[in-house]
């Protein structure tokens, strides 16, 4: 049995506007899982009814197979985590921790030990008689966490915790909160639209646009077997690339290069001969030049950018626009005239209509 059950969950706003349809998930104990969309989508109004915040306009809501629809968030037992870290101002840090567990009746020795280990886990134990306002966004990042596990609540809620900080911050505490997420064992749900946030933390990953759930699986599901142009061109940095032609002779034809569609769809072709079709392929998927058992296109390099380990190479592909990702070691030159292959394995076809994976 899942620890938590959204079957079927809707949010419908007294003036009609339709948040979220027909959510469904079961996530295990002890599972990170991570809602990742665009602004809009209906992540944050889904984490919101998990946490008792919004209610539930239809469908069900089980903790341990028991309905909680009508359950507050303390009956709950969920902590969450917001973007505005939410402190005490007039509190010290101790004091921010201490808080929830002074509510609770819970005896001062114990509210000691248990703010001790917290500080301990996340670097805090020099700061523990700062205000707020002394302390850097990361650093208040890590109280509003700790705040939370302290409780040792069996859901920790987490709506774009990261969002306030620099890039640097951001790494850092990424990792930090997996790590306490081993150290816990409490479910996660995590709310970002950052991709890169949801790939590198999550166990699953609910990928979410205009309220409805566009696809559910581990960070190399998602990325590799994306159901449709969606996640395919959300999940990814740069993202994939897509071109829409009309098949004809069960070939599309991108500038000068006759791309052969049985290659990759064998007999299936025949079903789209006369129909749009897209067809993808990620930027770190190619290879300069012309290699044996790939599509070959050519196109003028636009724009190059130097990233250290990688470059990116912006191209015009027969007024089309395509990202490669290339070795800085092999940077082509701008305007310059280039071909270069992807493998046939590596090529995504959609329907043209549907926007599904062929």
């Amino acid at each position: 049995m899942a620890y938590l059950t959204l079957k079927n969950i809707n949010k419908i706003y007294p003036n009609g506007f339709h948040a979220v349809h027909d959510f469904n998930l079961e996530a295990e104990k002890g599972e990170f899982i991570v809602f990742v969309g665009p602004s809009g989508c209906g992540k944050s109004t889904t984490l919101r009814m998990i946490a008792g915040l919004e209610d539930i306009s239809k469908g069900e809501f089980l903790i341990n197979g028991e309905l909680a629809n009508q359950w507050g968030p303390r009956e709950r037992e969920v902590a969450m985590v917001f973007q505005s870290y939410a402190l005490y101002p007039n509190m010290t840090v101790y004091d921010n921790l201490a808080f929830g567990l002074s509510l609770q009746g819970v005896d001062e020795d114990v509210i000691d030990e248990r703010v001790q280990k917290t500080a301990r886990i996340l670097g805090l134990t020099d700061y523990l008689d700062r205000m707020p306002r002394a302390l850097s966004g990361g650093q208040r990042q890590r109280v509003a966490v700790g705040r939370s596990i302290i409780r040792k609540v069996g859901v920790f809620l987490m709506d774009e915790p990261l969002s306030n900080l620099d890039a640097k911050q951001r790494v850092t505490m990424r990792s930090e909160i997996t790590q306490i997420h081993r150290e816990t064992g409490a479910t996660t749900i995590y709310v970002t639209h950052d991709q890169t946030e949801a790939m590198t933390m999550a166990d699953r990953i609910v990928v979410m646009k205009d309220g409805y759930v566009q696809q559910i699986g581990t960070p190399r599901d998602v990325y590799f077997n994306p159901v449709n142009m969606f996640v395919a061109g959300f999940i990814g940095e740069p993202p994939m690339n897509f071109i829409r032609r009309r098949v004809e002779n069960g070939c599309i034809r991108v500038g000068e290069s006759q791309l052969d569609l049985s290659l990759k769809l064998g007999e299936k072709v025949n079903e789209y001969e006369g129909k749009d079709i897209v067809f993808g392929f990620r930027p770190e998927a190619i290879q300069l030049g012309q290699q044996e058992n790939a599509y070959v296109l050519s196109g003028t390099v636009e724009l190059t950018e130097m990233l250290g380990d990688n470059a990116n190479v912006y191209m015009d592909v027969d007024q089309d626009k395509a990202i490669l990702k290339v070795s800085p070691h092999e940077i082509p030159q701008m305007d310059s005239e280039i071909s270069f292959s992807i493998p046939v394995d590596s090529v995504y076809l959609f329907d043209g209509e549907t926007e599904k994976v062929i």
